[in-house]
């Protein structure tokens, strides 16, 4: 657990700069919902790092490309988060 914690921090950044791209809107709109129900920032930011982390973890075991229509369905059921 310790590792995926990890991995999960080192997303943040990425998670960051989706917050801010024009190209990832539904990011941002995910961080908003989630900090006005109750999410400290940063708590927020970790769970939708949770969920890139999980995307990028489905990508390399199904040796497929970035689904971003799974990514969205992930952010949209925040702050219930993946398993697995």
């Amino acid at each position: 657990m310790f590792e995926e914690e990890n991995f999960v921090e080192k997303l943040v950044p990425a998670v960051e700069q989706q917050l801010e791209s024009n190209d990832t809107r539904y990011v941002k709109t995910t961080f908003d919902r989630l900090v006005t129900n109750g999410e400290v920032a940063e708590e927020a930011k970790m769970l939708i790092a949770l969920c890139l982390a999980d995307e990028s973890n489905r990508m390399f075991i199904d040796k497929r490309d970035f689904d971003v229509d799974r990514y969205q369905e992930l952010l949209n059921a925040l702050p219930e988060v993946p398993e697995g």
